[in-house]
């Protein structure tokens, strides 16, 4: 085992920590990449060696670390690959690192559903379970010519390899993500337009906040609709200039729901989705001389700093266009 896959427990909104949590991590290698909001993965091939102890007593300190220096608590998932340290992340616990060593990956993969395997989407996994593929170590013993004639050349032999624990992935250092998400769900089938506007002024705001804490703006703006039916409606809109002003994100998702035309729609999740991050120092902003909006970008310059300071929930989304 030589990857470790991090997820540390922080709260919603607070990706500004992520940062240091990662400077924790580099403190043992070089090869970290984040995965935002609070994620990241480890390659502790050189770290192994360097300090002489293994993967698993390397995870055990940066879970004391975390805690003590920071007040974050961490679950990890280990594993010879980042593909099977991800998986394994699934099954780990606060407090306990789950690991597959390298002579286990076949039993850990076997009994597991086509579909948790990372990149096995909703049609190939249903294309596969109509031949009777619906574990992973039935893909595993499949003839790789079968899974080609069903799934394609090139994703039959990926696939087929995946599934016999072959993981060609590697830890790329300092990866940037390309997208924020959040999502809110209702308790129950919700048909009132009203509700789903708050949520997207909500998530919109979350966003905002968000994108504000790690100096990030978005170029365009993802919105999905799931139904009590499980189906779902995604409709993406680019923006007029990159941003992180809350202000363009809500009312970016409101024309996409308003697009959707919903007439009594059940909905049970609405989720939106900031993609094609870029640095904000390199965003350019047209100036307006609407006093109103200059009014809220201040307003969110003080909501951020009490954020910083306070917490996350200082200032909760969806109070300050409310």
């Amino acid at each position: 085992m030589t990857v470790l896959c991090v997820r540390f427990l922080l709260p919603p909104m607070y990706e500004a920590a992520l940062p240091r949590l990662l400077g924790l991590l580099e403190e043992f290698t070089p090869v970290v990449q984040a995965l935002p909001p609070d994620g990241a993965l480890a390659d502790l091939r050189g770290a192994e060696r360097y300090f002489g102890r293994t993967a698993l007593e390397l995870a055990s300190v940066i879970r004391v670390r975390a805690l003590a220096l920071h007040g974050v608590d961490c679950v990890i998932g280990a594993g010879p690959g980042p593909m099977l340290a991800r998986m394994a992340l699934r099954d780990a616990r606060p407090g306990l690192t789950r690991a597959v060593p390298e002579d286990e990956v076949r039993e850990f993969l076997a009994g597991r559903p086509v579909a948790a395997l990372p990149g096995v989407g909703a049609r190939t996994a249903r294309t596969l379970c109509e031949y009777g593929l619906d574990t992973l170590g039935r893909v595993a013993a499949a003839p790789l010519s079968t899974l080609q004639r069903l799934i394609g050349a090139r994703v039959g032999r990926e696939l087929r390899e995946k599934a016999n624990g072959v993981d060609r992935g590697r830890v790329v250092p300092n990866a940037v993500s390309r997208s924020l998400a959040t999502e809110r769900p209702f308790t129950r089938d919700e048909l009132d337009p009203g509700r789903h506007r708050r949520a997207l002024l909500s998530a919109a705001e979350e966003l905002g906040a968000r994108l504000r804490a790690v100096d990030k703006v978005c170029r365009s703006l993802t919105l999905t609709v799931r139904y009590a039916d499980r189906s779902a409606t995604t409709r993406t809109r680019t923006l007029p200039e990159p941003t992180a002003h809350s202000a363009a994100l809500v009312a970016a998702a409101y024309g996409l729901y308003e697009a959707l035309g919903l007439q009594r729609a059940r909905v049970r999740v609405i989720a939106l989705r900031a993609e094609g991050l870029d640095p904000a120092e390199q965003a350019s902003h047209q100036l307006t001389f609407d006093p109103v909006d200059e009014k809220v970008r201040r307003l969110e310059e003080v909501a951020d700093r009490a954020r910083a300071k306070f917490g996350p929930r200082a200032v909760m989304p969806g109070t300050l266009a409310a």
